[in-house]
């Protein structure tokens, strides 16, 4: 409505401003009584006398296309200059829509369109104008053509006469590749403002598609659209008048393009390997199978070629591709012998026939794949997995205990279940069963090695489709021994560690044997005892290769702490049953150099100054032995004066007190006692230390009365008797004393059992109590029977 009436301003002041006006000047009444008016003027008559002045101007009247008002619409207005205002003219309106389209007043001369009028449709109307006298009819003046245009708004839309549109352009393709021009048309006056000036768009179809605004071509927004990930697009494009401002009208239309396939993809086996069966009766020329590479191309851009490999089936089979459907069709050669060759293995290549050189740097556009073919016979017999079956069972195994199972397939193409059982011709005491279904062979007595060790007999396997057809396998059984020896040390070990080794230190290798016929691959396995893992000093380690050794598990040994460790070590053996043994192995303390050489192991060494050479040993010892004999000669010489005057004669008798410190120390642990001390009382009271023991502390002596020189020795042993009969501490040593004068003899009589005539378990001890303090000892040993120890002799 806005466009209407500015266009309606437009041409008022274009009619009002003089544009369309006569050439003489009009009378200022009818300037006065219509104003601002569309006026063409026609002149009037003149006097036949005067010069006649045609006063009609031709011009062109506008009128708005599209007019909704309620009253007519005005156009302009008729004037002849023989007007006078009297209403004696007459004005009339002919041609092109007159009285139906424009109506004029007769005697204002005003024009008004009374219809509704489309410039698309007329763009405008040619029309014929006269003034007559109202009285006599007669023209005033001769009649004049005008013009009245329809003035054009906006009221089209643009619109494409074309679409929708159907384009195609390559996949792969750069970005601005050309796709399609797109052209919509506007039915607006293209020579009147911009209601015919259009501007492309893209409503749908971005980001893959551009549009030039101004000319409609369509190109390619992305590079590398693959055709395989998507084929179709459709774009949708507007077209808007007015230079694409706002209040123009917009037209759209679609447009649909197919990416065109280019030969962008190698074929492409589904999978690396195919099975083909095919039965040895097959005719020569005969297609025994199909194979099939995917080429996501199109047309002839997916064609494919296939070839075999040379190889294994280079000479038996051919390949060639299927037109329609591009597979690879396997046909025969020559003919298949199933008991020649059961299968055959070779690889097939497949190509594009057309390439594209723009895409070889991607790689060669082939494929290969493996054909395997099985050759199947005809109605044979069940073929057995292997063609000799070997088991093994342990003797005494139960009754019932599965041993092993046997397979037999049948490879023909109608393959059927197969049956088993044994031939009771080989089998007559049916020490074995067998299961029908499965093939699994048990006990069905038990077995006894020492009376047969090994078993020969037969299976037979049957087809259920066919029982006639049969095939037989051995089967080899041996009969186990129980294992019933355990594993030992194979050798003694003289096992040494080194007073200065180090934890973690490998300081001997053992291994075992087994007295059993043991299977090869039997397995020795070592381990510490339970009670010698709590603290162990040492440990052993299982190398798993039948061998361990023995590792420390200190830093450091003593020699004088402790000389001898005893390694209690258990080897187990994998035999059935399991088998197990504890062997104590003794490691010895040894000296050793920094190196961990062994330089000594005995115990004499221990007492030895560490670093001294031999010489220097040596003359310290001689050292030794010369002070030794420089005290004993003194020793010697004062005990002869002694003698002198001890001695009263010489039949006097001289024993020996003999003290051991240990069982078989031999002479160099013996002390000599002369009895002459007892016949000298000085002697007895300078020596205050008892010498037939080792006391634990050193006593004072107890006071005893001077003994005269002259006191007989019965006196001196009846008082130390006494002396130790009241002396509660005065413990039994273990010591024999051999004394030259008895007495009168004990009243407990001989303690010998020489001339005992009945046995020590016959006898009574508990006499002994009565005895006194000197034999409560024996009495508390010989009394309890239960606390008898015969490992010690008093």
């Amino acid at each position: 409505m806005l466009t209407r009436n500015c266009l309606s301003l437009l041409l008022w002041v274009l009619f009002d401003g003089g544009l369309l006006t006569p050439l003489q000047p009009q009378p200022q009444q009818t300037l006065a009584t219509e104003p601002r008016e569309n006026v063409i003027h026609l002149p009037g008559r003149r006097s036949h006398f005067q010069r006649v002045k045609r006063g009609w101007v031709w011009n062109q009247f506008f009128v708005l296309e599209e007019y909704m008002g309620s009253e007519p619409q005005y156009v302009g207005k008729l004037h002849s200059d023989l007007d006078k205002g009297e209403g004696t003219v007459k004005y009339t309106l002919s041609g092109d829509g007159a009285g139906t389209v424009f109506t004029i007043d007769e005697t204002t001369g005003d024009i008004h369109a009374i219809k509704s009028l489309d410039r698309e449709e007329k763009p405008f109307y040619t029309l014929r104008a006269q003034a007559v006298d109202i009285e006599t009819r007669k023209p005033l003046e001769p009649e004049s053509e005008f013009i009245i245009k329809v003035q054009d708004i906006n009221d089209n839309e643009p619109k494409f006469l074309d679409g929708p549109y159907v384009a195609s352009v390559p996949e792969m393709s750069p970005v601005g590749a050309y796709v399609l021009q797109v052209k919509a048309t506007d039915a607006d006056d293209p020579t009147y403002g911009n209601s015919a000036r259009v501007v492309y768009s893209i409503l749908q179809g971005q980001p893959y598609f551009s549009i030039d605004p101004k000319t409609g071509v369509i190109r390619t927004a992305l590079p590398n659209m693959d055709r395989e990930v998507k084929e179709q697009y459709q774009v949708l494009i507007q077209a808007k008048d007015m230079g694409g401002q706002l209040g123009g009208l917009a037209g759209t239309t679609i447009v649909n393009i197919t990416l065109t396939d280019v030969n962008d993809n190698p074929p492409r086996f589904p999978k690396s390997i195919f099975h083909l069966k095919v039965p040895e009766s097959s005719p020569i020329g005969s297609a025994i199978g199909r194979i099939r590479a995917v080429d996501p191309d199109f047309g002839q851009n997916a064609e494919i070629e296939y070839n075999i490999v040379p190889g294994d089936g280079g000479n038996l089979f051919d390949i060639v591709t299927d037109e329609d459907t591009q597979e690879g069709v396997i046909k025969l050669k020559k003919p298949l012998d199933f008991e020649t060759k059961k299968a055959y293995t070779f690889k097939v290549e497949a190509s594009n026939l057309h390439l594209d050189h723009r895409f070889h740097s991607a790689g060669p556009f082939k494929d290969t794949a493996t054909v395997k073919i099985s050759v199947l016979d005809v109605d044979e017999p069940p073929v057995f997995s292997k063609p000799l079956y070997t088991m093994e069972v342990y003797e005494d195994t139960p009754v019932g205990t599965i041993i092993g199972a046997v397979t037999a397939q049948d490879l023909d193409v109608g393959s059927s279940a197969v049956r088993y059982f044994i031939d009771w011709k080989s089998d007559g005491d049916s020490y074995f069963t067998i299961d029908g279904t499965e093939g699994t062979i048990a006990t069905n007595e038990l077995l006894d090695r020492e009376s047969t060790a090994q078993y020969n007999f037969s299976i037979i396997a049957s087809k259920v489709s066919n029982p006639l057809l049969t095939s037989k396998v051995n089967i080899l059984i041996n009969v186990l021994d129980v294992n019933e020896f355990p594993p030992e040390i194979s050798v003694p070990y003289e096992t040494a560690v080194c007073e200065n080794a180090k934890p973690g230190q490998i300081i001997q290798i053992v291994s075992a044997a087994d007295r059993d016929l043991s299977p090869a691959g039997q397995q020795f396995s070592f381990r510490l005892s339970p009670e010698a893992a709590i603290k162990p000093n040492f440990t052993v380690r299982d190398f798993r290769n039948n061998t361990a050794g023995i590792e420390t598990r200190r830093n450091g040994y003593s020699r004088r702490q402790q000389e001898l460790y005893f390694l209690p070590v258990v080897i187990e053996d994998s035999s059935y049953p399991v088998q197990s043994s504890t062997n104590t192995m003794t490691i010895r303390v040894c000296r050793c150099d920094s190196d961990g050489t062994i330089l000594s192991c005995n115990v004499e060494a221990i007492f030895l100054p560490v670093g001294l050479s031999t010489g220097a040993l040596i003359a310290i010892l001689l050292c030794i032995i010369i002070l030794l004999a420089i005290v004993v000669l003194y020793v010697a010489l004062r005990r002869q004066k002694k003698k002198d005057t001890l001695m009263t004669s010489k039949e006097d008798i001289r024993d020996n007190v003999i003290h051991y410190d240990d069982e078989g120390g031999g002479e160099e642990d013996t002390q000599a006692f002369d009895i002459g001390a007892l016949r000298n009382p000085k002697v007895i009271e300078e020596n205050k230390i008892r010498r037939d023991i080792k006391p634990d502390s050193l006593c004072l002596p107890r006071q005893r009365p001077p003994v005269e020189d002259n006191t007989d020795i019965r006196d001196f042993i009846n008082q130390r008797l006494q002396e130790n009969d009241v002396d509660p501490t005065a413990p039994p040593y273990d010591s024999l004393a051999t004394y030259a004068y008895e007495g009168n003899g004990s009243v407990a009589e001989s303690l010998s059992s020489i001339d005992s005539v009945t046995t020590e378990g016959d006898q009574d001890y508990d006499y002994l109590t009565d005895w006194g303090p000197r034999f409560k000892v024996l009495a508390d040993m010989f009394g309890e029977e239960e606390s008898y120890n015969p490992d010690k002799v008093t």
